[in-house]
């Protein structure tokens, strides 16, 4: 199997479904943002020492995989999609729970970095967030969205917060305060 098609060559790509849209078409954006993020998380844990979490990481970027196909999916789709667990959301926070349980309470904004893989994380963080917008621009269009995809990018966005925090803490880095 050829990696190149050249099908491309002219700004169009095809979705599961089949159809032909713009490379910039708000489907694009959302998944290709979705996977720039998968891929960020990639070097953020491969760049970690502590790797306690790293199972859950992978359960994480499997989902992610999963709401690509779902972003790039249509009405007309012909194959099934992956399930998107509502239960990883829980799990998350359980995770953010035991991490804070560590961690110095937050009481200032916090300016990203501290350590490599935490600054990654914020790294991921911030794509997280884009990857939100660009599924909330795919709802206001009035193209249908499951219903757990903003949820879980906006609690995984705050998963990665925690994370970086608690690299830095595992890293023995230094988390540096905003002063403004």
């Amino acid at each position: 199997m050829k990696i190149y098609t050249k099908t491309g060559d002219k700004g169009q790509t095809s979705l599961v479904s089949g159809e032909r849209v713009a490379k910039n078409h708000a489907r694009i954006e959302a998944y290709g943002t979705v996977d720039e993020l998968n891929s960020c998380i990639a070097v953020m844990k491969d760049s970690a020492k502590f790797r306690d979490f790293n199972a859950d990481i992978e359960i994480i970027q499997s989902t992610l995989f999963s709401i690509g196909s779902h972003l790039s999916a249509t009405e007309k789709n012909k194959y099934p999609l992956p399930e998107i667990k509502e239960e990883l959301i829980k799990k998350m926070e359980e995770d953010m729970d035991t991490m804070n349980l560590e961690l110095e309470q937050l009481r200032s904004f916090i300016i990203p970095g501290g350590d490599l893989s935490a600054s990654y994380a914020h790294v991921a963080r911030t794509i997280c967030r884009r990857a939100e917008r660009r599924v909330i621009d795919l709802e206001l269009q009035e193209i249908a969205v499951h219903p757990v995809i903003v949820p879980f990018l906006n609690r995984l966005s705050d998963y990665l917060f925690t994370l970086a925090r608690y690299f830095t803490l595992k890293h023995n880095g230094v988390e540096t305060k905003w002063k403004p």
